[in-house]
């Protein structure tokens, strides 16, 4: 089956009074039907720019500059803002943006709010989608009560549970979690970790899960990309990346996690901070980081290569091999 999404030398950069912010620089990622995509990285590294740029919804003063986009076999750069609102945006792919406690609109009740997609996008009543509406909140495991409620009535993980109802209710096929389990505690993250997988199963959802903790992604993730500064520096099924990870900045990542059951000398820390996007450094973007750097690194960028049967790495201590 054709990927459900595909993004090939995509960049998107944000135009300000000094220069291009280069967010997302020649990224290429796919997405097979009935998969999660985990993509994984620090702040600022364009993670949810990338999230933005499958919406064509990259705000101001960031534009799609360069690449393709085909969500469900439709190529949506250049597409029309009339004809992205009506044919992709709900209808093909979804997304729960990061922070539920500021989506929701404080002065309206969550059933209107909810019902609103469904009344744009298909030709219902409002009792039909009332009722949709309702059977939606059961599938997240809320009561149609919380219709009926406005946004401060209900705790940090009930409205979690509203916004991802609501990015399901017209039924795309790729939906995108934009760091879905911030701001909530453990118990509730592991809730709606759970609760993203059985919708996944459930539904043959296909998920883009975005976030800067590794542990969360693990949970959910068939498999794994891991950016740094507007690039993608490796990309694999999530056991490969996890247990036999090859570029120096995901074993960085990787050493900063506490394990529970592998015996750690002590918790690793990454030096220095992350490019300025407006001038990254030449050559590979995070050698000035990295303990392994050597002669080509300051001066070559390194392609994105096939180490191993279904893993990728932009590194030239492989490169070189």
């Amino acid at each position: 089956m054709p990927p459900v999404m595909k993004a090939t030398d995509l960049k998107t950069y944000y135009f300000i009074s000094r220069g291009a912010v280069k967010a997302v620089d020649k990224v290429s990622l796919e997405l097979e039907p009935g998969y999660c995509l985990g993509l994984a990285g620090e702040s600022g590294c364009g993670k949810s720019t990338f999230g933005f740029s499958l919406l064509n919804l990259v705000p101001p003063p960031g534009r799609i500059v360069d690449g393709s986009i085909l969500i469900d076999g439709i190529e949506i750069v250049g597409m029309k803002e009339s004809e992205l609102r009506k044919k992709v945006r709900w209808k093909k792919v979804s997304m729960i943006f990061q922070g539920a406690m500021n989506v929701l609109n404080p002065v309206y009740k969550v059933g209107y709010q909810m019902a609103e997609p469904l009344l744009y996008h298909e030709d219902i009543s409002k009792k039909e989608a009332m009722k949709i509406v309702h059977e939606y909140l059961d599938l997240v495991g809320l009561t149609p009560a919380v219709a009926d409620m406005y946004p401060h009535e209900l705790s940090g993980g009930m409205k979690q549970r509203v916004v991802i109802a609501t990015a399901l209710l017209t039924k795309p096929k790729l939906l995108i979690a934009d760091e879905p389990t911030t701001a909530l505690d453990v118990i509730v993250q592991a809730q709606i970790i759970n609760l993203l997988k059985r919708l996944k199963k459930q539904l043959d959802l296909s998920i883009l899960i975005i976030s800067h903790d590794l542990s969360v992604i693990s949970e959910i993730a068939d498999h794994l990309a891991i950016m740094y500064a507007g690039k993608i520096v490796e990309y694999g099924t999530s056991d490969k990346v996890y247990l036999e990870p090859k570029h120096p900045y995901t074993r960085a990542l990787l050493g900063a996690l506490p394990r529970l059951r592998v015996k750690q000398e002590r918790l690793e820390f990454i030096p220095g901070a992350p490019p300025d996007l407006l001038a990254p450094p030449p050559g590979c973007r995070f050698h000035p980081r990295c303990r392994y750097r050597f002669e080509p690194c300051d001066k070559e960028e390194p392609e994105l290569i096939e180490v191993e049967p279904g893993q990728w790495v932009a590194c030239h201590l492989f490169s070189r091999r």
